[in-house]
């Protein structure tokens, strides 16, 4: 995620950039729904060795392929980019808005910020939930006397992916926050619902498990779209790989805790139900969060006395941008 996002999102204007870091995640998300078949197939035909040696090399040779032809945008790009920023400026300014600066922070300097820490808690909560989910998905199918499990991997690994695009272009439209807070809450809820489904009620049903699973997929894969999207507002684009690997640590770390607390768990008590509660629990505290979450210092809000002050910004721009692209 780390080295293919940011090569992306340069490539497009600020307002397009939770749908543009949701698309290029969604590819990881929808992988499963092609390569888990590909492998069994795969692993029928020539056996496990094989299977992994064909993948490895067919997976090296299209991704290192494919990385030869990612370059940075050329500076006339760059450019508009600027502008269209500027454009944003004036409209803010002309609705009585503050316009808000930003700068770039290095790594050291965002690990000196406690926006950092509180997004790493609550993107550990977030994606840790969803993976707790996807990895004893199997399990939970058994449990709910569903025997076609990998149906519900497959509707988990399609909701997957939608979510990363949907969260993304919702981002844009609503705010990062507004739809961390919506995805934590419904994470929640849905969290719950399947701590409720059983062989004898509707929630333990086959459509009913499988719109959940889906749904389950959607919020975890929101989390990838969304977390790059506002590791890039707080903290800029020109340390934005390093910067979002120090926050995407968090991803790892979340999943291996309550995956390892769910099978715990089940163990111990041949049920997930402390897991879902205590997952539940943490995605409403994920929640509450966003409402403390401010942009960093460094992000200061300037009022802009009036529109005429960014339209000689705008106008001094458009001659540069007319420099740039005669050369």
């Amino acid at each position: 995620y780390a080295s293919a996002t940011p090569p992306a999102v340069k490539w497009f204007p600020p307002a397009k950039m939770g749908m543009i870091a949701g698309i290029v995640v969604s590819g990881f998300g929808l992988a499963s729904v092609y390569a888990a078949p590909l492998a069994k197939w795969l692993t029928a035909t020539y056996g496990l060795q094989k299977m992994m040696l064909i993948l490895g090399v067919g997976f090296l040779c299209v991704v290192v392929g494919l990385a030869q032809l990612l370059k940075p945008p050329h500076k006339v790009l760059q450019f508009i980019k600027e502008y269209g920023d500027v454009g944003r400026m004036k409209r803010r300014a002309m609705a009585g808005l503050p316009v808000t600066k930003k700068d770039d922070l290095t790594p050291k300097e965002m690990l000196n910020t406690v926006q950092f820490y509180m997004l790493w808690f609550m993107y550990a909560c977030g994606a840790g939930a969803g993976l707790m989910i996807i990895s004893k998905l199997a399990v939970i199918a058994g449990e709910k006397g569903i025997s076609m499990g990998f149906v519900l991997v497959a509707v988990l690994a399609l909701g997957n992916g939608g979510g990363r695009i949907i969260a993304g272009m919702a981002s844009d439209k609503i705010g990062r926050k507004t739809t961390m807070f919506i995805c934590f809450v419904f994470q929640a809820v849905l969290i719950f619902l399947l701590s409720q489904a059983t062989d004898k009620n509707i929630l333990g049903t086959i459509p009913a498990m499988a719109i959940i699973s889906a749904l389950i997929g959607a919020n975890y894969g929101a989390n990838l779209a969304l977390f790059p999207s506002i590791t890039k507002d707080f903290y800029g684009m020109k340390n934005f790989g390093v910067n979002y690997g120090l926050v995407f640590t968090a991803w790892g770390v979340g999943g291996f805790m309550l995956a390892k607390l769910a099978g715990a768990m089940y163990v111990k008590h041949q049920t997930f139900a402390i897991a879902y509660y205590g997952a539940s629990i943490l995605l409403v505290l994920a929640a509450i969060m966003v409402f403390f979450l401010k942009p960093p210092h460094h992000i200061e809000e300037v009022e802009v006395e009036s529109a005429t002050e960014v339209e000689s910004v705008t106008e001094t721009e458009s001659e540069q941008l007319e420099m740039v692209a005669s050369k």
